[in-house]
């Protein structure tokens, strides 16, 4: 645990990625094997599943520390993190237990057979030997909410540099699905599984937000203009007559869309495609509200495909016939998904909500921002540019392919909660809660963290502090005074909300110190936003 504890300790401190890389990269040049493949499954969201209650821990950590409740609260409401709060609060450790992280996994997971005294034992034996450090990693595990500032893509980078390997080749072994208990890290990182399992997805290609004109990405026809899509990002397999569908987020969803996996059944051969989930009734692609109702289902009722059917945008072909085409030109692989589209047995009449991404026809750059102004009216985020030479990269790379959205949507809107953020932002309050009016009373209409200077930031917490009308726990109640202008990509109507809307991506734009809270928007002005 001492070896992962000083890299855990690295990583969170520094934010340079190179000190990050070096890090990772002596961690796998002296760990042990089954340690460096355990760190690849932590880091690539494989954690086992919370073997002891949250609440255990909190009862356990004030019993052995001797605090009250009230005290137990106010630390973690400081801290803004459980693990961190515990492994603050404990008395100093009375030995060391110099055990590797695999050991230290084996046992965490063993945990799930035994009683809740048994729990007890080891959990409280395990900070009794542990150092502050060790202890806060200890907890995040045995707490299931193990996270750290290390993307795919940092990961393997590392992991590249350390074996020699291509990143590419690296990406593809290491996402999807696989166990610690039946894998070996030479086996992992050198793909050896790779094709014994007929799910193995790709790395999706990303895009980089559009930075300069139009004009400097050079001739127009070079260029595949899409409409962006608000929805879920898929990659849909079908290899021996077995289909799944991946999200971008690397989990398996194909139980969630079973329309989906109907029609992809009508499309013979083998295949991997991308595309775009999203909900579509009577031809019109649906606010990403209603297809959030079908997320996360374990089962799916006709009466919900029915009020919310689910389709498909596909926009590339990654592999046909177990041809890796995925280093083909953009151009080569859309003429190929579109033979495979256009092919398939009675196409138009038996396999609905699934179509080919359209391809917007243009004769110059000058027209596209048109049609990106209109984008929004039918619920699409604005346009995608994609070079027609360009492979299909794993991650992202500047140059081949952009997005290009609409203006966000704004509104004004009043602060009336806040709570400490977590991490290094735990000292302040920065997370934040904001109303518009209804009437005479306010409503809640987003939660946003992000989009303020930290010279703001400070202001705002002195404001906080003497202008505190309630406290709840961590969150504070404020006097509705300071007015934010808030943007988001899309807003719909919800049920789970008072103010029965939704917003999408919310962040703070700027501060309106020339607003008071008399002229914050109206629900009826928000709602009219919806299309």
């Amino acid at each position: 645990m001492k070896q992962f504890s000083q890299l855990f300790s690295t990583l969170e401190t520094s934010n340079k990625t190179n000190d990050k890389i070096s890090a990772l990269v002596h961690y796998f040049s002296t760990a042990t094997e089954e340690d460096k493949l355990w760190l690849i499954a932590l880091f690539t969201g494989k954690r086992p599943k919370r073997p002891v209650k949250t609440n255990f821990l909190k009862l356990w950590a004030m019993e052995i520390s001797g605090i009250p409740e009230w005290l137990f609260l106010e630390s973690y409401a400081s801290v803004g993190d459980l693990g961190e709060t515990i492994a603050l609060l404990l008395p100093p450790s009375e030995n060391s237990i110099d055990q590797s992280l695999s050991v230290w996994m084996k046992e965490i997971i063993a945990l799930h057979d035994k009683t809740d005294e048994e729990k007890k034992e080891f959990v409280t034996n395990a900070w009794k030997n542990l150092d502050t450090q060790e202890r806060l990693i200890f907890n995040k595990l045995i707490g299931g909410s193990f996270r750290i500032g290390v993307s795919h893509k940092l990961l393997v980078n590392a992991l590249s540099k350390y074996s020699g390997i291509d990143e590419n080749a690296l990406m593809h072994a290491i996402i999807g699905k696989w166990k610690v208990e039946e894998t070996q890290f030479s086996e992992l990182i050198n793909g050896e599984n790779i094709n014994t399992d007929a799910s193995k997805l790709y790395p999706f290609c990303l895009a980089y937000p559009l930075e300069n004109e139009l004009e400097k990405l050079g001739e127009a026809k070079d260029w595949q203009i899409e409409y962006k899509w608000d929805g879920i990002r898929g990659q849909i397999i079908k290899r021996n007559e077995e289909i799944f569908i991946w999200s971008r987020g690397e989990e398996l969803v194909t139980e969630q869309f079973p329309e989906l996996v109907e029609n992809i059944k009508k499309i013979s051969g083998n295949f991997v495609l991308d595309g775009e989930i999203l909900a579509i009734k009577e031809g019109q692609v649906l606010n990403f509200n209603d297809l959030q109702k079908r997320l996360n289902r374990k089962n799916v009722s006709k009466k919900m495909m029915e009020e919310i059917p689910v389709g498909l945008y596909v926009y590339d072909l990654l592999e046909l016939d177990f041809e890796d085409l995925r280093n083909e030109k953009l151009e080569v692989r859309r003429q190929k998904l579109e033979n495979l589209i256009q092919n398939a047995k009675n196409f138009k009449s038996q396999i609905s909500n699934l179509r080919l991404s359209e391809i917007i026809d243009f004769n110059n750059w000058e027209e596209l921002h048109e049609i990106r102004e209109k984008s929004r009216e039918i619920n699409s985020e604005g346009l995608m540019l994609k070079s027609k030479n360009s492979i299909y990269h794993a991650g992202r790379k500047k140059g081949d392919w952009w997005k290009w959205k609409v203006a966000p949507l704004t509104i004004d809107a009043v602060l009336i909660y806040a709570q400490k953020g977590s991490g290094r932002r735990s000292a302040y309050y920065t997370d934040y809660t904001f109303a518009i009016k209804d009437g005479e009373k306010l409503v809640t209409i987003a939660k946003a963290y992000s989009g303020l200077t930290d010279k703001e930031i400070m202001e705002i917490n002195k404001f906080i502090r003497n202008n505190s009308l309630e406290k709840f726990g961590p969150v504070r109640t404020v006097k509705p005074e300071l007015v934010f202008e808030i943007a988001f990509e899309g807003i719909g109507y919800s049920n789970r909300h008072k103010s029965g809307v939704a917003v999408r991506f919310p962040r703070i734009l700027r501060w309106r110190k020339d607003k008071t809270a008399d002229e914050i928007d109206t629900i009826e002005t928000v709602k009219s936003l919806i299309m």
